[in-house]
Parts: C-alpha cells; structure tokens; sequence
C-alpha cells in the first residue's frame, strides 16, 4: 500500500504562512491589544492631568456620598474631607500612569518577539498580565467594589462610573485570558 505525501512547500508558500503566522497568531493579537490599551490608558491618564476639576470632582462626589440614597447604616461610609479626595484622585491618575507604561512597554517588547527575538516573548507575556491585572485591581477592584459599592456610587445620579468600570475591566479580562491562553500543544507563556 503507498502512500502519498503532500508536496513541499515552496518558499514563496512558507514566507506567506509565515507572514499569516506572524499577523494571525495569538501573539500578534496580545500586542495589539496591549498596545492599544496601553495607549488608552496613557490618554487617560494625561486627560485627567489636563483637565482636573472635573475628574476630581467625580472622585470626591463619590467619596462624600452627597449624591446616593442615604441610609444610617451606610452612611458612615461618606468621606468629606477634600484632601483625601484629592490624594484618592492623584492615586488613580498615578496607577493608570503606570498601566499605560507597563502594556505600552510589553506592546514594545511582543514587538520585539514578534520580530525575531522569540527569547523575549515570555517577558511580553508577564508584561502584559501585569498590565492588565493592575486594570482590573483599579477598575474592578478601586471603581466597581469601592467606589460602586462601598461608596454606592451605582446610586449617584451625577457621578456613576460604574459602566465605564466594567468597560476597562472586560477589556484587561480578554488581555488576560488571551496572555494566559497556551499555543496548541503548548503550556502557557507565563509560568
């Protein structure tokens, strides 16, 4: 009985899928994301320094608690003091400061592994989980357990930053379940 093989490819054929391997596989996708959110992160962050008054408004309305449905049992909660407003507030800006450095320097290094330095690609990965497991400690962590329940900012009419929250939380959720993701056959980047 014989059997038959499939031709080799030819080189024009392996530089193609090559092109299709280096564009289409999970590891382009993780830079790509990391590089954009990286760089959301980083407009972020300069927005809320160029335009403070409102942002810090926003945080010190939520920690006073003026704006929600008031209860003797949660009101205790209520923080009114304005320089812990703004301490709170310049330690959000200065956390997403560091988010946006830490993807935008693992976008830069998958770029690199991408690239031809397949050695550096298991330092993008932790890069980009660190990146986005600091999002999710400031999004789901800081704004939606916090601020949203804590501080019961879902009930603030003027200030709810609760789907904006969630928003950022799912998008650092894909960042991290795509990292994680092991290749086909393979045990995951970061161990």
């Amino acid at each position: 009985m014989s059997t038959t093989t499939d031709p080799a490819p030819t080189p024009k054929a392996r530089r193609r899928n090559g092109f299709l391997d280096l564009l289409g596989g999970r590891e382009s996708a993780v830079a790509v994301l990391a590089a954009i959110t990286g760089f959301y992160y980083l407009l972020v962050a300069i927005t809320n320094c160029t335009d403070t008054e409102t942002n810090r408004r926003g945080v010190a309305a939520v920690l006073s608690m003026e704006q929600t449905i008031h209860n003797p049992g949660t009101d205790w909660r209520a923080i009114g003091n304005g320089t812990v407003a703004l301490v709170a507030y310049i330690c959000i800006v200065g956390w997403e400061f560091l988010i946006a450095f830490v993807l935008l320097a693992a976008a830069i290094v998958w770029a690199r592994a991408l690239f031809g330095r397949a050695a550096v690609a298991g330092t993008a990965a932790k890069l980009s989980s660190l990146g986005w497991t600091m999002a999710v400690l400031l999004f789901a962590g800081g704004f939606l357990t916090v601020g949203g329940e804590w501080f019961r900012m879902w009930a603030n009419d003027d200030v709810n930053a609760s789907s904006a929250a969630l928003q950022n939380f799912l998008i650092a959720a894909v960042g991290l379940i795509l990292v994680h993701l092991p290749r086909s056959g393979e045990h995951s980047d970061i161990e």
